[in-house]
C-alpha cells in the first residue's frame, strides 16, 4: 500500500510535521484516559454469537451450529477451545498423540467421536466430524456434571480438562491448578471470539502503549525486530505492538495473528486510541492475518510497515483491513503457549529477511509456520499457536 499523499510524508520526514503529530497524539493520550473513564460499563456480557472474523469462514457455521448443542457451550466458547487446542489447524498432532483440530486422542475418539457430516465415516482428521463431536463431548461432560454445585460451564470445562469424577468428588471445579487455570483460560479466551451486543469496553492501558510506539516514531524497520539492543532497538510489525504492551504489563504474542486473539473486537466505528488494527489478504481467515499496528485516532495508525521503510503514521482504511482488538490482560494470558520443554520460536532468530521488494513474498511451503513478507508492501511473521493440551478421557 502506497504513501498517501501529503499526510505520511510530513508526519515522518518533516520536522515541523512531527511535532504537530506529536501534539495530536498527546492530546489523544489524555483523551484515551477520558474515553476509559466515561464508557466504563458500556461492555455487554453473555454473548454468544461469534466475532466477525473471529473464526475460519470454513469452520463457521459449524462452530455456530454445534456451539449451541446443549446450555452449558455456546459458538464463542466452542470456538476459544478449537482455538486452544489446534489454533484451527485440522493437520495438528501433538506429542501425546492428539489428534485433529479438536485434538482427540485416539481413546477418546474412539468412545465420544461422532460422525457429525453423516457420511458413515467417524473422522479425526475431518473438522465435519472433529467439531460436532468436540461440541457433543463438551455437552455429554456437561450431563455427568450437571448436579455439581457451581457455574455449569465452568464444570464442564473442569471435566474436560480433569475428569468428570474429580468434579463431582470436589462439589465443582476440583482444587488442581491445572483445571483452574483451563477453567480460566478458555473462559477468558472466548471472549475473544464472542460477538458484542454494545459498546467494547474501553482500555485503560491504551494510553501508554501508544505513547512507546509514539517514541519510536522514525525507528528503522527490521523483519524479525523486537526491539532489542543486538536488534539497534529495530521492530517488525508485532514486534513493535508486542514491546508497546508490553510496557504495561501485558504480554501479547510474537506474531499479528495471534495477538488478534487478545481481547474483544470492536467495530471500525468504535475503535479508539490503542486498539489493534489487523490487515488480511483473506478476509474470511484470522489465521492469515500478516499485519498490525496500534491506532491512533482520526483514523490513522503507528505501524512498523515494511522493509526499508521506518515506524510512522499510516492510514487503516484500505481493501484489506481485517478488524481489530481492544487488549485485555486477561484476553493475553489466555492465549495458547507452547508446552513445557518446548520454547516458542523466536522470529529474531530465523533466517534474515530476503529483501524483497513491496508486494513480493518469498518462497514458503504451504504447511510452513514461518515470517513472511507480506503483498501490499507490509509484513510480519505468520505462525499459528502450539498446540497446548488434548481432551482426557
Amino acid at each position: 500500500m502506497g504513501d498517501p499523499g501529503g499526510v505520511k510524508k510530513v508526519l515522518v520526514v518533516g520536522g515541523i510535521g512531527i511535532t504537530a503529530c506529536l501534539g495530536f497524539v498527546a492530546l489523544l493520550f489524555v483523551g484515551t484516559l477520558a474515553a476509559a473513564g466515561s464508557l466504563a460499563g458500556g461492555v455487554a456480557g453473555g454473548a454468544v454469537g461469534l466475532a466477525k472474523g473471529a473464526v475460519p469462514a470454513q469452520y463457521q457455521g459449524l462452530v455456530q451450529k454445534w456451539g449451541n448443542l446443549c446450555p452449558a457451550i455456546n459458538p464463542a466458547l466452542l470456538a476459544a477451545q478449537l482455538y486452544q487446542e489446534s489454533g484451527f489447524n485440522p493437520k495438528a498432532q501433538s506429542q501425546a498423540a492428539a489428534q485433529g483440530i479438536a485434538q482427540f486422542i485416539p481413546g477418546t475418539w474412539a468412545t465420544h467421536g461422532i460422525d457429525g457430516n453423516k457420511d458413515g465415516v467417524r473422522d479425526v482428521w475431518d473438522p465435519r466430524d472433529a467439531i460436532p463431536s468436540a461440541a457433543s463431548y463438551d455437552c455429554e461432560l456437561a450431563k455427568y456434571v450437571k448436579d455439581a454445585p457451581g457455574d455449569p460451564t465452568h464444570n464442564m470445562l473442569a471435566a474436560y480438562n480433569a475428569g468428570p469424577y474429580a468434579v463431582i468428588k470436589y462439589g465443582g471445579v476440583p482444587p488442581y491448578s491445572e483445571t483452574q487455570n483451563y477453567v480460566k483460560t478458555i473462559t477468558d479466551l472466548s471472549e475473544s471470539f464472542a460477538r458484542p451486543v454494545t459498546r467494547v469496553e474501553p482500555s485503560k492501558q491504551a494510553a501508554q502503549a501508544i505513547h512507546y510506539a509514539q517514541q519510536k516514531l522514525g525507528t528503522p524497520y527490521l523483519w524479525g525486530g523486537t526491539g532489542t539492543a543486538a536488534q539497534g532497538g529495530r521492530f517488525d510489525c508485532s514486534g513493535l505492538t508486542q514491546a508497546a504492551y508490553r510496557t504495561v504489563g501485558i504480554e501479547l504474542p510474537r506474531v499479528a495473528n495471534d495477538q488478534y486473539n487478545a481481547g474483544p473486537h470492536p467495530s471500525r466505528d468504535e475503535l479508539l486510541p490503542g486498539d489493534l488494527v489487523f490487515f488480511s489478504d483473506d478476509l474470511t481467515n484470522p489465521r492469515a492475518i500478516r499485519h498490525v499496528g496500534i491506532y491512533v485516532g482520526g483514523g490513522q495508525m503507528i505501524d512498523a510497515p515494511r522493509t526499508g521503510a521506518v515506524i510512522r503514521f499510516s492510514p487503516i482504511d484500505s481493501a484489506d483491513y481485517f478488524g481489530a482488538t481492544r487488549v485485555t490482560a486477561a484476553g493475553a494470558e489466555a492465549l495458547p503457549t507452547a508446552p513445557a520443554g518446548e520454547p516458542e520460536q523466536d522470529a529474531g532468530e530465523e533466517a534474515e529477511d530476503p529483501g524483497e521488494e513491496p508486494g513480493e513474498a518469498p518462497e514458503q511451503d504451504a504447511g510452513e509456520e514461518g515470517r513472511r513478507e507480506e503483498s501490499g508492501g507490509r509484513s510480519d511473521e505468520a505462525a499459528g499457536p502450539v498446540v497446548s493440551r488434548a481432551p482426557t478421557s
